[in-house]
């Protein structure tokens, strides 16, 4: 299927899900449930779930009698995890609102890429804590700042040139002391933080720019006066400007780049 074909025939959501998901999410999804040694009998809940990556990896470490569910805010996100996986309980909802009844309690929770959107971080943490049953595990993904992911650092710099200076919310809660300090106000105990790289590797990297530029666009001041169509028009633009960029990471036909972020683990 064509660039132009996906943008026509299928959601942001579901292009997410078919571009990105395998080759950049799931390592380091994986690499989050690793560091939770998941075993039976354990219960999962993912926090800022997206499409279910975590979530879906923790019913293959599980097996299909775990109990596991994800929340997200975002609909078309949750439509396109219950079309992949429709065993897993998807519910929507906000972090610092979790839609866990007093008396349901997890073993285990999962929160990747999530964290760094949600504007009241210690209400977060909180309800973490408050839906790990006693003795519960935490594992928290957070990608480090740009100043530690070179190729998105470049690609930001020129979406800058169109529409402006903007805080990428996606690597805004890269600070890994920050992180243990929000774990630990938040009630956890035995709070680590560590990091996990991995050289992330995409068939299409004007692809991948287009869909880089489409977020940052949506994080920036112009691009929250624009239409869809206006979007995606200056998203194609700024893919264009970024073809010396992604020539340099191109290696025998595939964009490679090192991705790192950082994992927090705690117990409730």
């Amino acid at each position: 299927m064509s660039e132009a074909q996906l943008f026509t025939t299928m959601t942001f959501s579901e292009v997410y899900e078919r571009v990105l998901v395998r080759p950049l999410f799931r390592p380091f999804a994986e690499a989050l449930i690793a560091r939770l040694n998941p075993v039976q009998g354990d219960s999962l809940l993912d926090v800022a779930c997206g499409t279910g990556i975590a979530a879906r990896i923790g019913r293959e470490k599980l097996g299909p009698g775990a109990r596991i569910a994800g929340v997200d805010v975002a609909p078309p996100m949750l439509a396109v995890a219950r079309n992949v996986d429709a065993t897993i309980d998807w519910r929507e909802g906000n972090a610092t609102s979790l839609p866990v009844g007093n008396s349901e309690r997890f073993s285990l929770l999962t929160c990747h890429q999530g964290l760094q959107f949600v504007p009241d971080k210690v209400g977060a943490a909180r309800e973490m804590r408050r839906v790990l049953a006693p003795g519960g595990r935490v594992a928290i993904a957070c990608w480090r700042s740009l100043q530690d992911i070179p190729v998105g650092l470049e690609l930001n710099n020129i979406a800058e040139r169109h529409v402006g200076k903007i805080v990428d919310s996606r690597h805004s809660f890269g600070n890994s002391d920050a992180l243990m300090a929000l774990l630990v106000d938040g009630g956890f105990r035995d709070v680590r933080v560590g990091t996990f790289s991995h050289d992330v590797r995409l068939a299409d990297g004007a692809l991948y720019a287009r869909l880089n530029a489409m977020a940052v666009i949506g994080m920036s001041a112009k691009g929250k006066t624009m239409n869809e169509t206006e979007r995606g028009e200056l998203a194609g633009q700024i893919a264009a400007d970024s073809q010396e960029v992604i020539a340099r990471f191109t290696k025998s036909g595939a964009f490679v780049f090192p991705l790192t972020t950082n994992i927090a683990t705690a117990r409730a």
